[in-house]
């Protein structure tokens, strides 16, 4: 099934805070996956598999400590947390490049990489160890395969979009990755109550009634 990308944005973000991370970081993890899946990949599966990683439970330990030019942890980074950080500080890409080590799910990194870019209003690179990708902001020039384990991510400004990812609006999210999103995400809801059961089945007595 094809779903439409506000849908994907909202599943996401509800997802995410039902993972356990915060509104706001939730509405970033929303955007990004929105993103990724309006450049081709499958946002969701990316998403799914940060979300069950749990990095939220101790997010902190999973977010990079900058030495200079050198982000990194004592254990592999959330690239959510990192990537807002990147998003945040991407004016430090003027002063010289960023070497984020151990990231998980690489690819995730992306649209903060466009969000950089689009801050810098500059190009922005990111290589791994067999991949690379440049953004202005808007479009993405993507080769190699971008691994599923944790990869050592170099940023700089710098790089051209020439064969920029056919963009879509319609999002194929894998199933698998989709349940887990939905399941994730009914975390969110507030129990029924009783009054809420009465309501719902069209008793608008007021619940002190």
């Amino acid at each position: 099934m094809s779903y439409s990308l506000n849908e994907i944005e909202a599943l996401s973000k509800r997802a995410t805070r039902g993972a356990g991370y915060p509104w706001g970081l939730a509405e970033d993890a929303a955007k990004a996956t929105r993103w990724l899946c309006l450049q081709g990949f499958d946002g969701v599966d990316l998403l799914s598999h940060v979300l069950i990683a749990r990095f939220a439970d101790t997010i902190t330990a999973h977010s990079p400590k900058s030495n200079g030019d050198v982000w990194q942890a004592n254990v592999p980074l959330c690239p959510l947390s990192t990537g807002t950080q990147l998003s945040d500080y991407a004016a430090i890409l003027r002063q010289h490049p960023v070497a984020i080590k151990n990231v998980a799910v690489p690819a995730f990194i992306l649209p903060f990489v466009a969000n950089a870019a689009k801050a810098l209003n500059e190009v922005v690179s990111v290589r791994g160890a067999s991949w690379s990708a440049v953004s202005d902001g808007s479009v993405l020039n993507y080769s190699g395969t971008c691994p599923s384990h944790p990869d050592t991510l170099d940023i700089e400004i710098g790089g051209a979009v020439t064969s920029p990812q056919p963009q879509t609006m319609r999002a194929h999210p894998n199933g698998a990755a989709l349940q887990t999103l939905q399941t994730l995400a009914q975390n969110t809801y507030a129990p029924a109550t009783e009054a809420s059961r009465r309501l719902g089945a069209g008793d608008q007595r007021s619940p002190n009634a």
